[in-house]
């Protein structure tokens, strides 16, 4: 499931496995009931596990990564452009240099720095110039200039980040299955 071994992932995998209602959530398509489970049963030894900005970053990519494959998004997620790492990009580098207002950038920062946040922001625009379609993960509530998504345990609109990446593959026309209906 992950391509580099690490403890977090290693034992969020582990829980999914596991978890007895994950599999009829996801038969369901009821992503935020899967993402609430998992943080309500996860976040607390998650964040021992690592700095907690890191560990949040951590758990984001690979709740993303497992989401999007079977939620059948196409993406990709840690990928090189233009001398710029870039987190996940939906659906591709490929529709993101032909064109950019259906193509979506996530970053993960793994930081609460406001400083370092809005940096990688900056770096961003450089490749992404459709502005609003660079959504940003994070692990306290710091007011940002993007769209955000807070991954905690209370007040977690994370949970939501699933529709609303299919929202925008579907209006914006990347999605050739139109799996998940909006």
């Amino acid at each position: 499931m992950s391509d580099e071994s690490n403890p977090i992932k290693d034992y969020i995998f582990h829980y999914i496995e596991n978890s007895e209602s994950i599999p009829n959530l996801m038969s369901e398509k009821k992503f935020d009931l899967i993402i609430d489970d998992i943080i309500d049963n996860c976040y607390d030894k998650i964040i021992e596990m690592d700095e907690k900005d890191e560990a949040v970053g951590v758990l984001a990519t690979g709740l993303l990564h497992y989401l999007l494959t079977n939620a059948l998004i196409t993406s990709q997620r840690k990928v090189n452009h233009k001398e710029i790492e870039l987190d996940i990009v939906i659906p591709d580098i490929k529709t993101l240099e032909k064109d950019q207002k259906k193509s979506l950038v996530i970053c993960i920062p793994k930081s609460s720095d406001l400083k370092v946040i809005n940096d990688k922001i900056t770096e961003l625009e450089k490749i992404q110039h459709e502005k609003e379609n660079i959504w940003v993960i994070l692990s306290e509530n710091i007011p940002i200039t993007k769209k955000s998504f807070l991954l905690s345990k209370e007040n977690n609109s994370f949970r939501k980040i699933i529709y609303e990446i299919a929202q925008f593959t579907n209006v914006s026309g990347t999605s050739k299955f139109k799996i998940l209906r909006i």
